[in-house]
């Protein structure tokens, strides 16, 4: 609409001269030139009267889509009672998530420590991690994504974000994701743990070999080191399981979660370890790691709801069954189109598609763009 344009051109101009220049012209070059305004299930409108189809989904964060009802009013419920905790009293949604977790996260899981996102989430496990064991030293994967912060960057295996801030947290070893052989020659005696997505997001959606991570348990069990899965992506149905780690039926000592856990309505993480691992850390001060924010009642609520429809709607058997669909139009492409898509890979609705000539990946987001889909 044309009585749009001055609102879109303003904000545009806010993130250029009081954000992030680089990322408004980044935007711009994307085909996302357009100031969101509204969004429900798997749409975006934008102010200017345009829809788009959101197929990324904020990278796992919108699995049960924009603004789902039943989300939406469990938050609308407890803002109406006690936004905030007052950080002095029991709070009961607190208890009543941690409780969930526990019941459906595989394994012995049990212990939960809430923060607000993804990577306070992978902080708090090498906390938790370093002091359970008294050892300073993880192995983790080429590729691999954990979070930006320094200790989370730590354990990130990409250059790209990596070298910027070099020196990072000492004690951080990469070896190639799904090289078992590479990881047992890491291993030594002072490795606390070793962090790993179960399917690699920003690596590029690279899916292990069916032996791979059953195989790293093993080691971690032989070398005494805590198995620390990353499933702030993978986890609640995203890949057809309600935890990625359950396709292969591993079971970690600590697990991380966020995104899919607000329900796409509040910022939330989540740090869940065994009952062995949370005592040696924080049996001689509960209050060696906390958070103000993490785990208010409204993130809170807003967990309990988005477990309760995952459940109710069986959002990890639909991403299976649309994955599967999917899947087979894409490699159907893939074979029309061999010297352009090099493959197509992932599970459940977790999809990659790599191409084969530089710069096709940018001209396809951009051209999607340009017909309404994310």
């Amino acid at each position: 609409m044309s009585d749009a344009q001055p609102g879109i051109e303003s904000v545009i101009t806010q993130y250029q001269e009081f954000l992030n220049p680089g990322l408004a012209a980044l935007m711009r070059f994307g085909g996302f030139g357009d100031v969101e305004d509204t969004a429900q299930g798997c749409i975006v409108r934008t102010v200017s009267g345009a829809e788009y189809l959101d197929c990324l989904g904020g990278y796992g964060v919108f699995s049960l889509g924009h603004r789902h009802p039943k989300v939406i009013e469990a938050v609308r419920q407890q803002l109406e009672r006690m936004p905030l905790s007052s950080r002095t009293f029991f709070n009961a949604q607190q208890g009543a998530l941690a409780q969930r977790l526990a019941e459906v996260t595989p394994g012995r899981l049990k212990y939960t420590f809430f923060s607000n996102s993804g990577t306070e989430a992978v902080e708090a496990a090498i906390k938790i991690a370093r002091i359970a064991t008294h050892k300073a030293r993880f192995v983790c994967a080429v590729g691999g994504f954990h979070g930006k912060s320094m200790g989370a960057l730590s354990a990130t295996g990409r250059d790209v974000f990596r070298k910027p801030f070099d020196p990072l947290v000492p004690g951080f070893v990469h070896v190639p994701f799904d090289d078992i052989a590479a990881l047992d020659e890491a291993l030594t005696p002072d490795t606390a743990g070793v962090i790993l997505e179960p399917i690699q997001g920003e690596g590029g959606i690279r899916v292990p070999s069916d032996t791979y991570l059953r195989d790293v348990r093993r080691l971690c069990n032989e070398r005494g080191a805590l198995l620390i899965l990353d499933e702030v992506q993978t986890g609640l149905g995203r890949t057809g399981a309600l935890f990625a780690c359950e396709h292969w039926g591993v079971e970690p000592d600590i697990m991380t979660l966020a995104k899919a856990l607000g329900g796409g309505v509040m910022p939330i993480g989540a740090t869940i370890a065994i009952p062995e691992v949370w005592q040696a850390a924080f049996s001689e001060n509960p209050l060696i790691h906390t958070s103000t924010f993490g785990g208010s009642p409204l993130a809170c609520a807003a967990g309990l709801a988005t477990l309760d429809v995952i459940h109710s709607e069986r959002l990890d058997q639909a991403a299976r069954d649309r994955g599967e669909q999917l899947m087979a139009s894409l490699r159907a492409v893939q074979r029309r189109y061999s010297d352009t898509v090099a493959d197509v890979r992932g599970m459940g609705l977790m999809i990659g598609v790599e191409f084969a000539v530089k710069d096709v990946a940018e001209l396809t987001i951009n051209g999607m763009a340009r017909r309404g889909v994310i």
